[in-house]
């Protein structure tokens, strides 16, 4: 038989559970509130700025997903990292397009520089191309105007298989390199040899690789739309991206972190390169096509720069350095972009994705790059840049 006190403390026993539960609802409301609160990315979302109003109105259609970490520094100068983030999801599928150039062009450095059997002003062409180049070359054309084709052959000379394990090996995971870009023979399981002057009358050429197959990726979101054009003709059903490159927004902007403060990281996540090989990856990094050597007026300043000026033709000032790789393709918008104010001493990373395919069609060329998405990042970089200069 229950003593009395027993019966009361059995009585009362649910409503404390009931209670314990408020206070640990109250208690994580209270932190997201806080969170929400202290995100500069929220009050960014949150403006009336109509060019960030149009996409925050919509956010589940435009599939944006944003990264941002403010950069200090302690009192040995050494980098210390403030993350806020929105909407990421590793797990939820957007195409990468060119931002794979980032990782591709660096392995490529990074293998020159630990194999040393060639260097970057080594001569060479892919087999069946008549095109004579060195790998730095290669590399310049990828920052400055995203090119295809240098993408393409330095996508030869390492090779899928190697690409993914080196970032495996990096701990820039998830991720998944598996095809060229924009050539029929894009998903070729082996890779074309390179024909390498080792001086002006001898040549060598590098061994092809076979690599294995791509696994079918299983995400969110990994099959969009409601059709796509396929030889002149619309396929009424979802466009299938499984088999696709596969770079998420979180893997890019860790990247980005290790190029820029390696000294951030073990030596085992971070790119070996030697110092003239760093050099010469962040100023094609932070280059402009014009200075480049591209014709300023086709390829403006922001040509390859969405943050910020991306909604501008004019000149990028001289203080403002963006170390960048952006992509565009089916619609979809990326930009990955360590930024620096030399004027004002401030310092931030980027990384952010949108997609703006009104029609939900997929390689029909109708897309709202220039209406919607690119005014978006642009919009999206000079708020934050703004906060950053408020908080001085």
């Amino acid at each position: 038989m229950q003593s009395e006190p027993l019966k009361m403390a059995l009585k009362w026993i649910p409503n404390c559970k009931i209670i314990s539960i408020f206070i640990l609802v109250s208690f994580v409301t209270s932190c997201a509130k806080n969170y929400k609160e202290k995100n500069p990315i929220y009050t960014v979302l949150s403006s009336d700025n109509p060019l960030i109003r149009k996409v925050s109105d919509s956010l589940e259609q435009y599939e944006v997903q944003i990264l941002f970490t403010r950069v200090k520094q302690d009192k040995n100068n050494f980098p210390l990292f403030e993350d806020f983030e929105f909407q990421v999801n590793d797990s939820s599928y957007f195409y990468p397009a060119s931002t794979v150039k980032l990782p591709v062009a660096v392995l490529a450095l990074e293998k020159l520089h630990t194999e040393q059997k060639f260097d970057g002003n080594t001569k060479f062409y892919v087999e069946g191309d008549s095109v004579e180049t060195t790998f730095y070359k290669e590399i310049s054309k990828i920052f400055a105007v995203s090119d295809n084709d240098a993408y393409n052959r330095l996508f030869e000379f390492l090779g899928p298989d190697y690409v993914n394990k080196k970032l495996e090996d990096k701990k820039l995971i998830p991720s998944r390199i598996s095809h060229r870009l924009s050539v029929p023979d894009a998903f070729n399981l082996k890779t074309k040899s390179l024909v390498v002057y080792l001086n002006d009358s001898t040549v060598t050429p590098t061994r092809a690789t076979v690599n294995h197959p791509p696994e079918k990726l299983s995400l969110k979101n990994i099959t969009k739309g409601m059709g796509y054009m396929q030889d002149d003709e619309l396929v009424k059903e979802p466009f299938d991206f499984s088999e696709k490159n596969y770079l998420p927004l979180r893997t890019l902007h860790n990247m980005m972190k290790r190029l820029i403060f390696p000294e951030a990281f073990k030596p085992e996540e971070v790119f070996d390169l030697d110092s003239s090989a760093r050099e010469f990856l962040l100023d094609a990094m932070h280059k402009t096509p014009g200075d480049a050597g591209y014709n300023r007026e086709t390829f403006y300043d922001s040509y390859g720069k969405f943050f910020i000026y991306g909604d501008s033709k004019d000149s990028i000032p001289q203080t403002i350095y963006i170390y960048n790789k952006v992509g565009y393709a089916y619609g979809t918008l990326t930009d990955c972009a360590y930024i620096e104010d030399t004027k004002n001493k401030i310092s931030f990373f980027i990384t952010a994705t949108i997609m703006v395919n009104k029609n939900g069609i997929f390689n029909d060329d109708i897309y709202e790059y220039e209406t919607i998405g690119i005014p978006f990042l642009a919009a999206l970089g000079r708020a934050l840049y703004k906060q950053e200069l408020n908080l001085r």
